[in-house]
């Protein structure tokens, strides 16, 4: 038995862990495997009412489950139960798991986050005007993508890292 409680915290805060990295890798998939060749085979007028109904929304999931995802993996290096020894008993494979997950974080609030703003703001401007969207869009939306991508396959390897630091 465990009289601190650290054993059934680490329990806890490694299910906060995973069910909010379920909703930030599954959105992050979702975007890449459905969306975006969803979004390339509809026409402007169909864009103009599903991206600003449908993205606000999965981008909000996708960003605080991702701020989730990093606080509860950060509080689960410092749970002694853990880490007993504390930091000094990181080794290479979570740090390198968690280096990635820092990358793809700062990807999705610094990058993706930004310019999809941008591209939800032009399209329902468009629509609601019945113009076609300005140019810039199109800068946006690819500066967005390339982003997400990039976090789509830095998603294997900080997943591979991940598991394979907890199971050693």
């Amino acid at each position: 038995m465990d009289p601190t409680g650290s054993y059934h915290l680490a329990v806890f805060v490694r299910f906060l862990h995973v069910l909010s990295a379920i909703f930030w890798i599954g959105l992050l998939y979702f975007f890449n495997v459905v969306n975006v060749p969803t979004m390339k085979a509809l026409d402007a007028a169909t864009k103009g009412k599903v991206v600003p109904v449908l993205l606000p929304r999965a981008l909000m999931w996708f960003r605080y489950s991702a701020v989730a995802t990093l606080v509860f993996g950060v509080a689960l290096l410092f749970t002694p139960a853990v880490y007993p020894a504390g930091p000094g008993s990181w080794d290479w494979k979570i740090l390198t798991g968690v280096s990635l997950a820092v990358i793809m974080f700062f990807n999705v609030w610094a990058i993706i986050w930004p310019n999809q703003k941008q591209v939800i703001a032009m399209t329902a401007a468009s629509a609601a005007s019945g113009n076609a969207p300005p140019p810039e869009m199109a800068k946006h939306a690819r500066t967005a993508y390339l982003a997400s991508r990039t976090n789509f396959w830095l998603s294997f390897p900080m997943l591979f890292f991940m598991i394979w630091a907890s199971h050693t």
